[in-house]
């Protein structure tokens, strides 16, 4: 919620910024940003901690761009270094760098800012090429980021302002040592900002290496105890592993329901519960580690642009999704634990909205749920008993009688994945007659025909490496070869 009689003029922000966040409809700060902003701005490090979707983007952003002289602005002839970054922003997903970078650049719309997005399962050439042509803001991943200065073409020696942005993501991913190379590569008078959700003890002991004297913000009100964001209304049913599907498409015609994130733990069960809807009639798409990134940022764009309302994901592809108007979040299969709920629950009641969360608990999730339950403080350590066909489920969620398992022809108004463009690595947009014949078949989230054979389990994330292909044979004649990740099944 916005505070209320503070608007963004009332700072000393350059005027630009401020009829930027205007021409968009931004006028007033929330919590977290008016109580960050002058101390930002006085220069002064800083630790954030608020919960997911509170808005603090614009709260680093801003003090960020206030700091940085733009091609043609006063002082640019004068600065030392001209075109290499001022600003870094370091973030744990390529989703997130898009999501952080697509703010900036919505702030500064106004001013010549070159802001420039690195991170990986993009082709190196058209990041190489934006940064030798000059870059005021970089916003990125470490892993790339470490790439790019082995390569002397990332110089971070003119940096003043660093921004460690979901730094406890950071920490999960093991991104952390990645960070400390970076944060060494910028000068050691530089402005630090730190923000996390939580704060593990190797994120405080970060913060005490690389930060000097940071104040402390904690953005709450104080009647709201929750560790959740308290415009989010969460609902919790025990669900039979066979009728969760059923369950799933009648909460999905729920009135009120509009964009919606469902996770799941697995790969293959996003991609079999993608195909199951897109047949029952809903306009679906998916996101996992065996997608590409272009169809992976396909998906998203097509999820934002509301050519799809439904997107299925898994936990490390969802981080950093950030679309303001998600109603619903649906934990299709029970978190591993609280902070993974935390971050599930946490793309709803995004930045003032209101939201429903709903999760799915089968028996052989009880002993985790328990410890979510009480690590949350929800007093609800034996669900209720659902099925689809349930009172209470209707009264719950304002679920129309009469409904069936499939969305009536009438309601099927979305233009679906297809709609969207598909573009490759290189950025490069690719007609629906280009794709090759694997991005056909995996268009709505199947798994690559490479990928059926992999663990169902074994999620991608940043931090795993390759192993060495391996030949195996029986009776002295090849069997097959396992590359990387994938695993040949029994």
């Amino acid at each position: 919620m916005e505070v209320r009689g503070v608007h963004f003029s009332d700072f000393e922000i350059r005027d630009e910024i401020v009829d930027s966040l205007r021409d968009i409809g931004i006028t007033s700060p929330f919590p977290i940003q008016a109580m960050t902003l002058p101390v930002a701005l006085a220069g002064r490090d800083i630790i954030g901690q608020a919960k997911t979707g509170t808005g603090k983007t614009l709260g680093f952003g801003l003090p960020l761009l206030d700091k940085v002289i733009a091609p043609g602005e006063e002082g640019w002839d004068k600065l030392p270094g001209a075109g290499k970054p001022q600003g870094l922003v370091i973030v744990p997903t390529r989703e997130l760098a898009l999501q952080v970078a697509g703010d900036l650049e919505a702030a500064s719309r106004r001013r010549n800012l070159r802001i420039v997005k690195i991170f990986g399962g993009r082709a190196y050439e058209p990041q190489l090429e934006a940064l030798k042509a000059g870059a005021e803001v970089v916003v990125g991943t470490p892993g790339r980021m470490i790439d790019l200065i082995k390569h002397k073409v990332l110089d971070l020696s003119k940096v003043r302002t660093v921004v460690l942005d979901e730094a406890d993501e950071m920490l999960d991913l093991g991104f952390l040592p990645d960070v400390e190379k970076l944060l060494s590569k910028t000068p050691g008078t530089r402005h630090t900002m730190l923000f996390s959700a939580t704060m593990p003890g190797a994120v405080v002991a970060l913060a005490r290496r690389y930060m000097t004297q940071p104040t402390h913000i904690r953005a709450a009100d104080p009647s709201d105890t929750s560790k959740t964001v308290a415009s989010v209304k969460q609902v919790v049913f025990r669900a039979h592993a066979l009728n969760k599907i059923e369950l799933l498409a009648r909460i999905l015609q729920a009135r009120g329901r509009g964009l919606t994130i469902v996770f799941a733990r697995t790969k293959r069960t996003v991609a079999n519960v993608a195909e199951q809807l897109e047949e029952r009639g809903f306009a679906v798409a998916a996101i996992h580690g065996d997608l590409g990134q272009g169809a992976r940022e396909q998906a998203l764009r097509a999820f934002r642009h509301g050519k799809v309302d439904v997107l299925v994901a898994t936990d490390v592809a969802a981080r950093g999704i950030d679309v303001d108007d998600v109603t619903h979040v649906i934990n299709y299969q029970c978190p591993e634990d609280d902070k993974i709920y935390l971050h599930r629950v946490g793309r709803t009641g995004r930045a003032g909205h209101t939201g429903t969360a709903v999760t799915f608990v089968d028996w052989d999730d009880t002993p985790r749920w328990s410890l979510i339950n009480k690590a949350l403080g929800f007093g609800n350590a034996e669900p209720v008993e659902t099925y689809h066909n349930s009172a209470h489920l209707l009264a719950d969620l304002d679920i129309p009688e009469g409904l069936t398992g499939r969305l009536p022809r009438g309601s099927r108004t979305r233009a679906g994945l297809d709609a969207e463009v598909l573009e490759d690595v290189e950025g490069k947009p690719r007609g629906r007659g280009s794709r090759s014949g694997d991005d056909a078949s995996r268009r709505r989230g199947a798994p690559r025909d490479d990928a059926r054979t992999t663990r169902p389990d074994a999620e991608e994330d940043a931090g795993k490496r390759s192993r060495r292909p391996r030949r195996r044979t029986r009776g002295g004649e090849s069997a097959g070869v396992d590359k990387g990740e994938d695993r040949v099944s029994h």
